[in-house]
């Protein structure tokens, strides 16, 4: 494995602002808010600030804060950040990001984990497709195959701990389901919906609010996955060549449930909305970011027999403004030992409550026999 630097050139970010102000704004609905997507009025703002106070060079400084590689796995080049826990029994723990954030979704995260006696060497990748890794798509029980490499191989654990939502959260259900001799315990923040196919008389009750709310999840928001997963490719050239067109998709379905006024809140913050984007950018991995879910849409499709339950322990936490789903749907996928409903925070609870979530891994894994 070789270190590895965020340095991109100045060209880069010239032609970025370039673009910015050229953008062909579309007009928008007179008085729609949000309601038919992402709002002009508020992305010309963004858009000011983009070019004319955000600092890519201050940002990219963090991104270097810590030490990060490139290592070679199964033919695939993947990007992680390392950071070596201070406790003499730091437990190894894989981090896992989802779309459409990246390894920055865990950036807080890395001084509260590695610090004291109970703390964490902190393994945090890039799914192949998404910020540095090699731009191809995969799908996420593949990814969960690389990860095991990562950690067994690679860095020599012979047994680990994983936390992921999003598609994070797939990665780390494969990595319980097909490495329980080496995977330790789990950690999720969702656990998946259901797709309809589910037999009315095995659910509970509140299992079927949760299937009737997904419903109209899917309808109201859940669009830009079934794009997502049918026709990538068409609309990967706009994002891939439109700095604002990535934004406006980026923020109209990363949001995560915030009220429009909460929306940069929910990424951490304008700078952290805007260096989540900027990864995207630089790296020009949009197109395969979304390219994954067409390869989960295809294994499933093609008849991917389901991931089998296992005993590893698994931890969850219900953050408000995600999906509230029972504990007796997450029982049907892991091996629950503790389920706890949060007070504050949603998809990105890592950008948005860092230490309220530090907090819940640490007492997670540490609670552990």
């Amino acid at each position: 494995m070789n270190p590895f630097t965020v340095n991109i050139s100045e060209t880069v970010i010239s032609d970025l602002k370039n673009r910015i102000q050229n953008t062909r704004w579309p007009g928008e609905q007179e008085g729609s808010g949000w309601n038919f997507g992402t709002s002009e009025s508020y992305l010309k703002e963004l858009a000011n600030y983009w070019t004319n106070e955000y600092d890519w060079r201050k940002q990219e400084k963090q991104l270097n804060q810590y030490p990060q590689y490139l290592t070679e796995i199964d033919g695939i080049q993947i990007h992680f950040q390392y950071i070596k826990g201070k406790g003499k029994n730091a437990k190894p723990l894989v981090l896992t990001h989802g779309w459409p954030d990246s390894y920055y979704r865990f950036h807080k995260l890395i001084p509260l984990l590695t610090e004291g006696e109970q703390s964490f060497d902190l393994v945090i990748p890039s799914i192949p497709g998404f910020g540095f890794s090699a731009k191809v798509a995969i799908n996420s029980e593949a990814v969960a195959d690389l990860w095991k490499k990562l950690m067994t191989e690679t860095l020599n654990y012979s047994k680990f701990c994983a936390a992921g939502g999003d598609i994070g959260m797939g990665v780390t259900k494969a990595l319980a389901s097909k490495y329980p001799d080496v995977v330790e315990a789990v950690h999720f923040t969702d656990i998946g919906y259901p797709m309809g196919q589910e037999d009315p008389n095995s659910m509970s009750e509140d299992e079927k609010k949760f299937a009737q709310f997904v419903q109209h999840w899917w309808y109201s928001e859940g669009a830009y996955a079934m794009v997502h997963a049918t026709k990538p490719q068409s609309l990967a050239y706009g994002l891939n060549d439109s700095p604002i067109g990535l934004a406006a998709w980026i923020v109209s379905f990363g949001n995560a449930g915030a009220p429009p006024e909460l929306i940069e809140t929910a990424f951490g913050g304008k700078d952290e909305m805007l260096t989540n984007i900027m990864i995207y950018w630089v790296s020009q991995t949009i197109a395969t970011s979304v390219r994954m879910y067409k390869m989960e849409a295809m294994a499933q499709w093609g008849g991917s027999p389901p991931l089998q339950k296992t005993n590893v322990p698994a931890g969850i936490a219900v953050f408000p403004r995600e999906a509230q789903f029972p504990k007796e749907w997450a029982e049907r996928f892991v091996n629950v030992t503790r389920f706890k409903k949060m007070e504050a925070g949603g998809h990105f609870a890592a950008l948005e409550v860092p230490q309220v979530f530090s907090d819940e891994l640490r007492s997670f894994f540490y609670s552990l026999a």
